[in-house]
């Protein structure tokens, strides 16, 4: 059971990866509607890998509490430790992207509210 658990999380992690890559080289190829398109299967992903995480934490301590030596398992939890380790750092590296362009763009409409005297849209009735 921990090693069906340790591969599905292991496969939605990699999951998770390719659609961060795809995010990073849309954004650099300037297309960002692209990026709304994954976020759903993303978070769909995080989701499972939390309930997993769960279910993980759960059939080690059932092992522990059946007195079975649960270092067994410890190349599989290492390895997945490791593709979440790279997970987290490609989802740095896409933040590192996407915040600076989120920022320009909120610099952008701050800059247009002053001009227009706080107001985007002028609405004429």
């Amino acid at each position: 059971m921990i090693k069906n658990i340790t591969d599905e999380m292991g496969s939605l992690v990699l999951k998770m990866k390719d659609l961060i890559n795809s995010d990073i080289e849309d954004i650099k190829a300037a297309k960002h509607e692209k990026l709304l398109d994954r976020n759903d299967d993303k978070q769909n992903y995080m989701n499972q890998i939390i309930e997993l995480r769960q279910n993980l934490n759960e059939e080690l301590v059932k092992k522990m509490q059946e007195g079975i030596d649960i270092n067994i398992y410890r190349d599989d939890v290492d390895t997945l430790e490791k593709e979440l380790t790279e997970l987290h750092v490609l989802n740095a590296k896409l933040a590192s992207i996407v915040l600076p362009i989120q920022q320009m763009y909120k610099d952008i409409v701050d800059e247009l509210t002053t001009e227009s005297g706080g107001n985007i849209v002028e609405i004429k009735i």
